[in-house]
């Protein structure tokens, strides 16, 4: 056996310093090609892998990963709503994470890594960020984990990405949904189509970016169109949840109040929220108030009335932070800061369009919608 360069003579079975010495590379190089890390020309990486068929070469998995110090490992921080507040409408809107956890683990297994996942709490959740950060080699943060001016830092400790985030330039990379497109449709729709004028926006919280963005491009196309939005000062925002919704629809109707024509909703779960509460006041959907989403859960389809909403990407959401994080992990070249993904309306019956033929469908909107890069 060769002698191995640097880490002293063989016992026998071939290392990785004989490797490096009989295809004339450093160990960092070995290292690199044998954890597919970075880019190197393809006659490097075709002298190391002759190197090691040539010296029947078997890489020592927790070796591998130390020689680089990656330790394959990926974390996901979600936020997790306390179980005493939990429904059953509740629970079902959380499908949503589910779907985008499903994505992150199947891509992260392409990858070669393994994902680790945190439960927070919502609000200022920096600090079991840092944690994940000590167990892992990037960080992925959905929604609502992490304000602001909280992600700067982070992003200095350890490869962030953060999905459904402000697309504000910054330090992380942001994955997140083409909302501007999402709601723009919807308007078009609620207005050319329908005809509606008196519109609501049931808002998100105030530190989501996605709630801000949708409300924003929703009001812009409706004022555009000719319509109106109440302002936000009226009262029409809640917390994400069906309950919250729905506590706040039931408000509107006790106070005698005019009702919109049309109550558009930044999430499924609180457009389920509005539904419930029109039927205990004995009002029905679209009959007397148009209500729409935005996610497309799978409890939307079978609502009655089915929702109207627009549907996003939740799976790929999930695998395309991966493929991002694990491009900082790695130092790819040319890493996209920010990745937007196309989202889809679906017409179903609370909008006032007939009922789909095909249950649980609606018409899809397929049109050149979003793009995955801007």
């Amino acid at each position: 056996m060769p002698a191995s360069g640097g880490g002293g003579q063989s016992s026998g079975t071939p290392t990785i310093y004989d490797v490096a010495k009989q295809a004339n590379v450093s160990i960092a190089t070995v290292s690199r090609v044998l954890n597919s890390h970075g880019y190197l020309r393809a006659e490097t990486r075709d002298r190391v892998l002759q190197a090691v068929r040539e010296l029947h070469f078997v890489p020592n998995g927790p070796a591998r990963q130390l020689s680089s110090g990656i330790k394959k490992v990926i974390g996901l921080a979600f936020i997790r709503p306390p179980e005493d507040e939990m429904s059953a409408v509740e629970e079902d809107s959380l499908l949503f994470t589910d779907a985008v956890i499903r994505g992150a683990e199947f891509a992260a297994q392409r990858f070669g890594y393994s994902l680790l996942l945190t439960g927070v709490t919502e609000g200022d959740s920096s600090n079991d960020v840092t944690a994940l950060t000590g167990k892992a080699d990037g960080v992925i943060v959905l929604d609502r984990v992490l304000p602001e001016k909280r992600v700067a830092t982070l992003a200095k400790r350890s490869p962030l990405v953060l999905l459904a985030g402000s697309g504000k330039p910054q330090a992380a990379v942001n994955v997140r949904v083409d909302n501007v497109q999402g709601m723009q449709a919807i308007a078009q729709h609620l207005v050319a189509h329908h005809g509606f004028r008196r519109f609501a926006f049931m808002a998100g919280k105030e530190s989501s970016p996605d709630s801000t963005t949708r409300e924003e491009a929703f009001t812009e196309m409706v004022r555009f169109l000719g319509g109106q939005v109440e302002p936000s000062e009226e009262g029409w925002s809640s917390d994400w949840t069906t309950a919250g919704a729905f506590k706040t629809t039931r408000d509107r109707l006790s106070s005698g109040r005019p009702m919109p024509e049309a109550i558009v909703c930044a999430s499924d779960p609180m457009a389920l929220g509005v539904l419930q509460a029109l039927q205990d006041a004995g009002l029905r959907a679209p009959r007397d108030v148009a209500v729409t989403g935005f996610d497309d859960i799978p409890i939307a389809r079978h609502w009655n009335p089915s929702l109207t909403t627009v549907r996003q990407p939740s799976q790929q959401l999930g695998s395309v932070g991966v493929e991002a994080l694990v491009g900082l992990i790695e130092d790819r070249p040319n890493a996209q800061r920010d990745r937007v993904l196309p989202t889809q309306l679906v017409v179903r019956a609370s909008c006032g369009c007939p009922a789909p033929t095909a249950p649980g469908l609606g018409l899809l909107n397929t049109g050149s919608w979003g793009s995955e890069s801007q």
